[in-house]
């Protein structure tokens, strides 16, 4: 039970008790808890949340110089204040500290905050998105590893570990990632993009991360704030980066707020309930009925996650703050935004280009689960919207292209190629303002495993891995796929998020860390994986270059592109057929010459091309080869 709980039981005597020591009124809390010194913005506003404390008068005392009180608000809760401050154009770097003070009618102090404004650890510089040279693993961090059972259950928390329970936590935190980075780094990933990890105290199936009820403490189960650092550090120390997965649209249903909201219209309220209709085309469709639009943008996702008003001034800053404290708390390498399309666009255009104005160099996708690349292309940076709507939105994570790799390799052949949907799905691509910019994967934690959706068989996932890997976009692959992981025969989300096999102490069986206890499919998903991951860490051409492919040929199952810039030329075949295929050398004159010496990257052969013979690629199977570039 809530401690607000007790105190509406017991009545304001026992509220005065608890809330008003001798030393005056203590918060509940502060949100952000802390700002910045030389961030973009020139101003912050402070969430304070204490009993009565909205009709209190707000005090800025002497002590910070060239910090100015803006204004102080009170909304429909008496127990809540909100107050800004104007930060200072020209700072050293020591930490100001800004002591406010709040009074009643009487002129009696209530409270006094000192409110820190901290030297920054990173500049706007400093903050280096990923692009198309790193490579991102997705991890679920209650199934990766547990690196400390001591907080795997938390007093008070509920929802106690179970690994019988695949919708229950399994005790994975950011111990275990930590003490695995080695691991991450050898398969040949560069960047880390974790599941959300901040606090979700719901009553079960609280490991997903995704009903946040704290927006500025991770959860305990996982660690603390300074763990969550610490990996950043980590992370960084090895040239890598890390991606934090964010949501806007929604907060968990025992958010602390959610028994106190700030104004009626905090979250958007129904009576009886509605649920989203799921249907994002609304945005777009000029024939959409009002009512539908309106029951996709605020509906709840699910009864357990209330929609957030971002059309609330008070609550789109609080959000668009809070992104930027997490980007300058861990110098994020990049963000994924949680149910992008779902947030009101109004807001997502603010919030996307009060991020991206803070910080130039910073990548950020958004989940717009559509299979229409036209509606992906609608929320890009740059797209040249019939409505005027703009956004500063890098990318999106390239669902349709998913589908499309999935749909080529398991169709049944026929007069035209399998490869059809990939060769039309890439043609696509002139819809979108910067098709570079897209996140690609074979899977996430919210589709069954690529292995499990190509039949687990390990030829057409090496096929499949392939091709995300040397493609256009930034390729993110999830924890487990490296060692064939399968869902095959239970397509809950729980088991699609398994534990990876040795992550436990106490682990019995196979180890997917240090291979032992493998079978022979795993280790040689696993082989293809670190040869091509690490030898694509210096191919330039796969990070920068132009993609040129080739129209697959009806009844020939093969697939072949070339990557390519001013150093380097990649060419890639893909064989989906059982058959060896063998292919006149001279189809691709126009982008290799005669004697052009190379290596092929998943063999480690030489190799020279000769525009008279054939070039022979085995039966399902890819062929990547790599020539130092004659393009002027």
């Amino acid at each position: 039970m809530h401690l607000r709980f007790l105190w509406s039981a017991f009545g304001v005597g026992i509220l005065l008790l608890f809330s008003i020591p001798a030393s005056g009124q203590t918060f509940d809390h502060i949100d952000p808890p802390h700002w910045w010194l030389g961030v973009e913005s020139d101003s912050v506003t402070i969430l304070f949340h204490a009993d009565g404390i909205g009709a209190s008068e707000v005090i800025l005392e002497e002590g910070a110089a060239g910090v100015a009180l803006v204004r102080s608000e009170s909304v429909s809760s008496p127990n809540f204040k909100f107050v800004t401050l104007r930060l200072p154009e020209a700072v050293g770097q020591e930490t100001l500290v800004a002591p406010l003070t709040f009074r009643n009618a009487k002129g009696k102090v209530l409270a006094r905050h000192d409110f820190e404004l901290r030297a920054r650890r990173f500049t706007a510089e400093d903050i280096q998105g990923y692009d198309n040279s790193d490579v991102l693993c997705l991890i679920t961090p209650d199934r990766f590893a547990n690196g400390d059972p001591t907080n795997d259950n938390i007093r008070g928390m509920g929802d106690p570990v179970d690994r019988k329970d695949d919708h229950g936590r399994h005790g994975g935190d950011l111990a275990g990632i930590r003490a695995h980075l080695d691991f991450l780094q050898g398969v040949g990933y560069t960047a880390v993009w974790l599941n959300p990890l901040l606090e979700n105290k719901m009553p079960e199936s609280s490991y997903h991360g995704y009903a946040t009820t704290d927006f500025y403490a991770v959860d305990a189960r996982f660690g603390s704030n300074a763990d969550y650092v610490a990996l950043a550090d980590d992370l960084r120390a090895r040239g890598m980066k890390l991606v934090m997965d964010m949501i806007l649209n929604h907060c968990g249903s025992e958010h602390w707020w959610m028994n106190d909201l700030p104004d009626p219209d905090w979250i958007h309220q129904h009576d009886p309930y509605l649920q989203t209709n799921h249907r994002r085309t609304t945005l777009r469709d000029p024939h959409a009925a009002a009512s539908d639009r309106d029951a996709f943008l605020d509906g709840w996702f699910v009864p357990t996650m209330p929609d957030l008003n971002q059309n609330h001034p008070l609550l789109a800053n609080c959000l668009i703050q809070n992104t930027i404290w997490w980007v300058e708390t861990l110098g994020l390498g990049g963000i994924r935004m949680d149910t992008y399309p779902y947030s009101d666009p109004d807001f997502l255009q603010k919030w996307s280009c009060a991020v991206m104005r803070e910080y130039p160099n910073l990548n950020m996708c958004g989940e717009e689960w559509s299979l229409n690349p036209a509606v992906l292309a609608y929320w890009q940076r740059g797209a040249n919207n019939r409505d005027g709507y703009t956004s500063c939105l890098p990318g999106l994570l390239d669902f349709p292209l998913q589908q499309a790799c999935v749909d080529a390799l398991t169709r049944e052949s026929q007069w035209a190629s399998i490869w059809l949907p990939v060769y039309e799905m890439l043609s696509n691509d002139f819809l979108y303002a910067d098709p570079d910019a897209h996140v690609i994967f074979p899977d996430n934690h919210d589709m069954s495993r690529i292995a499990t959706q190509l039949g687990d068989d390990a030829d057409l996932v090496k096929i499949a891995l392939t091709f995300f890997a040397t493609t256009r976009g930034t390729p993110t692959f999830y924890y487990g796929t490296e060692i064939f992981m399968s869902n095959t025969g239970n397509d809950s989300h729980g088991n699609i998020r398994s534990d990876f096999p040795g992550g436990w102490p106490n682990d019995e069986g196979p180890n997917g860390f240090t291979g032992e206890g493998l079978t022979a499919e795993q280790l040689a998903v696993k082989d293809h994986m670190v040869r091509l991951l690490n030898w694509r860490k210096s191919a330039s051409a796969v990070h920068g270059g132009e993609l040129l492919h080739f129209a697959p040929r009806d009844q020939e199952n093969l697939y072949a592109y070339v990557r390519r810039d001013e150093a380097q030329t990649v060419l890639v075949m893909l064989n989906a057929s059982p058959d060896s295929m063998r292919i006149p050398a001279g189809r691709y004159a126009e982008v290799l010459a005669q004697g052009q010496a190379g290596v092929d990257v998943l063999t480690g052969e030489n190799v020279v091309w000769d525009l008279d013979g054939e070039v022979e690629v085995a039966g399902r199977s890819a062929l990547v080869w790599s020539f130092q570039s004659d393009k002027e």
